[in-house]
């Protein structure tokens, strides 16, 4: 059995099944900091997040992900990151949506960690933009790290043509939450460069109405979709574009391989 794996208190963390909007005190349990390597350890192990057909057992490690949180493990930042790989590979929405709370409890130690992540190429798009969640998680919980995290993300929208518009417009939308008026001439450039993805942020004109460098509109507000596909087809020239929408296809078929795969398993964490 699982349990049989792990000590006392963290084996309870086994049978507290789908974690509730409401947090759970985990030092109420018996947890504190002594117990972050086993808890570590639950966090990212693959048994219990993919093969288990007990489903009560797979949110064991979401339980972990909370409890290191709520302990502010800085050590257990590099195990943390590496389950943001979930997000691409499993098609996990635990992963994205919660993770990024727990950095933001863990604090400033994981600015540097995840600004990193995010720079890294090597990851998936959606463990990008989880990793750019947890920058802006940060800043909220800890305001006096804001302008570290605000620059973290200004870095990386810099990098507007080698992005692609998905994670550029996740990136803008972080830094609009952040109400980031020192990024916005960077941002007008993105825009004006048309590599930001508007059916996610908005375009240029609410970007400015929204950071408060103006009241209205001059425009009528676009079909914001339909506005930015047809950007990318007179684009469609461009060797970068056409590599931007290879990737995304790829990704897109990876993303239905993974459902593909989980549908033929028994085991399935059910989605949030």
């Amino acid at each position: 059995m699982a349990t049989s794996n792990y000590p006392q208190p963290v084996s309870k963390l086994l049978q507290l099944g789908r974690p509730a909007k409401e947090r759970l005190d985990y030092r109420a349990l018996g947890l504190d900091e002594s117990h972050i390597p086993d808890l570590m350890r639950l966090a990212t192990d693959e048994y219990l997040n993919w093969q288990s057909e007990v489903e009560i057992e797979t949110y064991a490690p979401v339980h972990a992900w909370l409890a290191l949180g709520q302990l502010r493990a800085e050590g257990a930042i590099d195990a943390l990151l590496s389950c943001l790989r979930y997000i691409d590979e499993h098609d996990d929405d635990w992963s994205s949506e919660l993770l990024p709370e727990v950095f933001g409890e863990i604090g400033p130690a994981a600015i540097t960690p995840l600004r990193r992540y995010l720079e890294d190429t090597t990851h998936g798009l959606w463990a990008r933009v989880a990793a750019a969640s947890g920058l802006a998680a940060i800043s909220e919980r800890h305001p006096e790290a804001r302008s570290e995290c605000v620059a973290a993300l200004t870095a990386q929208l810099e990098k507007f043509h080698e992005n692609g518009p998905t994670l550029n417009a996740f990136v803008l939308s972080h830094l609009l939450d952040l109400q980031a008026v020192e990024a916005a001439p960077v941002m007008e450039s993105a825009f004006a460069a048309q590599a930001i993805d508007i059916s996610i942020a908005g375009d240029w004109e609410d970007v400015q109405i929204s950071l408060g460098l103006k009241s209205q509109r001059d425009t009528p507000r676009p079909n914001y979709a339909a506005q930015f596909f047809k950007s990318m087809e007179l684009r469609a020239a461009s060797d970068p574009v056409r590599q931007w929408n290879a990737a995304l296809e790829a990704k897109r078929a990876a993303k239905e391989a993974a459902r593909a795969r989980k549908k033929s398993k028994k085991h399935k964490r059910p989605r949030r």
